[in-house]
Formats: C-alpha cells, sequence, structure tokens
C-alpha cells in the first residue's frame, strides 16, 4: 500500500505538540511543513538497509570505498557511527515530523530504506533515503513498532559495526525527537524540554537514556536543546567538527548552563544537529 496522502485523527501525543505550539502562537502546520522539505536524492540505492542488517560488512566495504580517510578501524568506526546519525536524521526524523503533521506515518521498512552512492554537497553527507510504498501507522503503532525497530537494529550496528551505544541511542533520539527541535528557539522552552523527553520515554528502547533535553542560552535567548550523552564520532573525520548537541562538550554545557552563562559550550547548533 502506497504511503497515505490524508490525514487522519491525530494522537494524543500529537495533540500535545499542537497545543504547546498554539501556546507560544506559532501554527503546527507551517512549522511542520517546512520542516519536512523533500531532500535531493535520486533514489538510486547502492542496498537496502535490510541487506545491511543481513550483511553488515557490505557498509563497511562501502565506507572503505567511498572515504579515502577511512583507512584503519577506528577512521571506519567513526564514519560509520556518521552514517548511522544519517540513517535517524534523514529516515526517522521525517517519518516522526509526518507523524505530528497528519496523525499517521509509514514506518521505515529496512526493505524501502537504501544508501545513496557518495556524492557532492549535501549529497555527501546525506546518505539514507526511503522509498515510499509503506503502510501508514497511527501513532500507537508507530511508537510500538518504531521502538522494536531501532532495538532489533541496535545489536548489528554496536556488535557488527562498532557504533558505541551512546552513539546510536542519541542519534535515534535526535530523529525521534525532530518536531521539537523544529521549535528550538520558537516554543516556551521549558514546555518543549518537558513534552520531548517524556515523548522519548514512550518508546520501548533506550534513546531517552541517551538524550537531556535542556534549556540553553544562545545570543541572550534561552532556547531547548537535545543535549546528547554520546557522540557520533563526526569531529574525527576530515573538516568534521563538533554538533552543537556533541556529547564530548556534555559537562561544559550544563556547567554554563547552571551559571546562565551566554554561551552553552563549544558548537552552534542546529535543528536537528
Amino acid at each position: 500500500m502506497a504511503d497515505s496522502e490524508h490525514p487522519c485523527a491525530r494522537g494524543a501525543w500529537a495533540e500535545r505538540y499542537a497545543r504547546l505550539l498554539e501556546s507560544s502562537g506559532l501554527d503546527r502546520d507551517a512549522i511542520l511543513t517546512q520542516a519536512l522539505q523533500p531532500s535531493c536524492h535520486d533514489h538510486r540505492g547502492l542496498f537496502s538497509l535490510a541487506h545491511c542488517l543481513q550483511e553488515p560488512a557490505l557498509l563497511i566495504e562501502q565506507v572503505k570505498c567511498d572515504y579515502p580517510h577511512a583507512a584503519d578501524s577506528r577512521a571506519i568506526r567513526a564514519q560509520v557511527s556518521v552514517l548511522q546519525q544519517d540513517l535517524a536524521l534523514n529516515v526517522i526524523a521525517p517519518l516522526t515530523l509526518r507523524l505530528f503533521l497528519d496523525g499517521q506515518a509509514p514506518l521505515p521498512d529496512p526493505r524501502h530504506v537504501f544508501l545513496a552512492p557518495a556524492g557532492c554537497g549535501e549529497a555527501a553527507t546525506s546518505r539514507w533515503f526511503r522509498m515510499p510504498g509503506a503502510h501508514a501507522a497511527n501513532e500507537d503503532e508507530f511508537v510500538q513498532s518504531l521502538g522494536k525497530q531501532t532495538s532489533d537494529w541496535y545489536p548489528v550496528f554496536r556488535q557488527k559495526l562498532g557504533v558505541s551505544p551512546g552513539a546510536y541511542w542519541s542519534s535515534i533520539g535526535l530523529g525521534l525527537g525532530a518536531p521539537f527541535s523544529a521549535v528550538w528557539n520558537l516554543a516556551e522552552p521549558a514546555a518543549v524540554c518537558d513534552l520531548a523527553q517524556r515523548w522519548l520515554g514512550e518508546f520501548s528502547n533506550d534513546a531517552n537514556q541517551f538524550i537531556d533535553w535542556i534549556p540553553a542560552v544562545f545570543g541572550g535567548q534561552t532556547t531547548a536543546i537535545p543535549q546528547r550523552k554520546g557522540c557520533c564520532l563526526k569531529y574525527l573525520l576530515p573538516e568534521g567538527g563538533y554538533c552543537g548537541t556533541c556529547g564530548v562538550y556534555r559537562k561544559e554545557r550544563l556547567d554554563a548552563l547552571r551559571h546562565q552563562q551566554p554561551d552553552p559550550g563549544p558548537g552552534q547548533w542546529q535543528p536537528g544537529r
């Protein structure tokens, strides 16, 4: 069955989110529609996520082929960790946004999720994409099924591909928290942090254990950010740098928060990154 184009009644969490935005004078439809801007993939896939989960060596060999810097196990692990974050941000995040917008969303069937060829510009960092064609799940089914799916994928990424628990689950948490990242500097920070944290707690996985939604000050404005307890290892890649939510600087950022410093720490965070 193709992805549904017709919205249905929103679930309890989507309604709570709608009320949160309304209390800050925000247009829910406009916010989520803007966050769902389509990517520019040509929909050519090298192999599916299902194939990768069955044969993890496929991804390792592809990393060696696509990234000349991945010449040892440490560099390969870092690149795979960043690619796992890409899976969360470019597959799970859009589906979560769609759920909050329409009241239903497809699940990320691994058979319909593919790794795109390496490219330039945006395509160089955005590799995973999802082909349409999946049944749209309601909110309860989405939470239950996606919690199980991400838990089922974890042993492969951890044991076969070397992604750390903190990296894997904090990236999954960023994807699941995408609707809240869309209003990180727009809605009331304490309310965003509270609802986002409780939303992550609904999933039967460990994402909630590796993300702390906290108020943080940027340029004199208090905002809401998802502070990771793990690191995706992007900083180990050529010109990788640190993400604004990076767990490497978690202690400094939390200390800055306690002392109400104007700068929460290294890395200017961008929604979903």
